[in-house]
Formats: C-alpha cells, sequence, structure tokens
C-alpha cells in the first residue's frame, strides 16, 4: 500500500481546512453580529426622546465576573462588577438599567423621585424629599 492510498490521510488534509475556515467565519460573523446589534441599539437610544416621570427604586442588584489566569508561577484574579437598578413607574410598569457604581451607590431600594431616560439609556434620578 501506497502513501498516496492512505484515505484517512488525504481526508484530513482537506476536511481540516475546511473546518478550520468555517469555525473562524462563525467567530467573524459573530463579532459582526454583536457590533451591529450595539451600534442599532445606540443609533435607537439617539432617536427615542427623553423622558422625566415619576418613579420608584424598586430592586437594585450586582453581576459580578470573576475571571483567573494562570501564569507560569502566580495565578491572578480578575474582577468585573456590572451594576442594575429596576425603576417602577406609577402605571405598575417596570424596567431595569445599567449604571456605573456611582449612580447605583446613590440609589436606595424604595427611593421615590423622578427618573429620567432615553429609550435604555439611565439619564439620571432626582430623589423626591
Amino acid at each position: 500500500m501506497y502513501f498516496d492510498e492512505d484515505p484517512f490521510g488525504n481526508m484530513m488534509f482537506t476536511i481540516g481546512p475546511i473546518f478550520i475556515f468555517v469555525v473562524f467565519i462563525i467567530i467573524i460573523g459573530m463579532f459582526i453580529f454583536t457590533a451591529v446589534k450595539g451600534v442599532s441599539q445606540w443609533n435607537a437610544n439617539n432617536n427615542s426622546p427623553k423622558l422625566t416621570v415619576p418613579a420608584l427604586v424598586v430592586t437594585k442588584r450586582t453581576d459580578v465576573s470573576r475571571n483567573r489566569h494562570h501564569t507560569n508561577d502566580h495565578t491572578h484574579t480578575t474582577s468585573s462588577t456590572w451594576y442594575y437598578v429596576t425603576f417602577q413607574f406609577e402605571s405598575g410598569d417596570r424596567t431595569e438599567f445599567s449604571l456605573t457604581g456611582t449612580q447605583y451607590g446613590m440609589l436606595a431600594e424604595g427611593d421615590l423621585g423622578k427618573l429620567t431616560f432615553q429609550g435604555t439609556r439611565y439619564l439620571g434620578f432626582e430623589r423626591r424629599e
């Protein structure tokens, strides 16, 4: 049997590059989809009216992501925190906004005041005294 007659060896050189190419295209497609979705949301927010409405701070929550990075003899841990606040309107409808840590820290559950937002973009909250 000659080397050229090995069906599995030749198939590997044919299928391998095709598989790698397909995976590469899928990854690039995911990046493009995410970018288009982000630009689309940004544009939708810009075209939405800025609204200021009475609202109640119903809940606050955080989402912490931890990652460990192993190097030769060290382990590094990094974390990221995302902050979310849910507001309730007079109609009973609720919506959640992503806030910075400073904005999040200035609010307490049960606060009543005027919420200013544009689409899905939180712009501010003025507590009623």
